[in-house]
């Protein structure tokens, strides 16, 4: 009895690691996550690794335990590996406010955004004609 096992949302050349709960504006986490989408894992990590903006080390972290995962979980090449996706989502708000003039008080709101990547492994074929 009991229920039955939900299929697996990524394919069998596919390995994904989240962090759903990062300290930043989605819109700000996003700018970071263009810069890796559809890139090779290592040259993504390179990028990362040298980039100005504060958030960059979190979300290469988060890339760095989804090639580990390939790695470890999936037998995945690790030289074939490029970023299939890196989805930016919104999370917690927390609601704070400020003092204004006149005994008066403004909203501020501090947002959280989760980051979801997903590597794959390039087929055979075309990792060889990339190179």
């Amino acid at each position: 009895m009991g229920k039955s096992a939900n299929p697996s949302r990524i394919a069998e050349n596919e390995a994904l690691a989240r962090n759903p709960m990062i300290r930043t504006s989605p819109r700000k986490l996003n700018l970071v996550a263009q810069l890796i989408r559809n890139m090779d894992a290592s040259r993504a990590v390179a990028e990362l690794t040298f980039s100005k903006r504060r958030i960059a080390g979190e979300v290469k972290k988060v890339l760095q335990a989804a090639i580990a995962n390939a790695e470890n979980n999936h037998q995945l090449d690790v030289d074939r590996l490029y970023v299939s996706s890196a989805t930016v989502g919104r999370a917690l708000v927390m609601k704070r406010f400020h003092a204004r003039a006149r005994g008066r008080g403004a909203r501020v709101e501090k947002l959280f955004s989760n980051l979801t990547i997903i590597v794959r492994e390039r087929d055979a074929a075309v990792a060889e004609g990339a190179e």
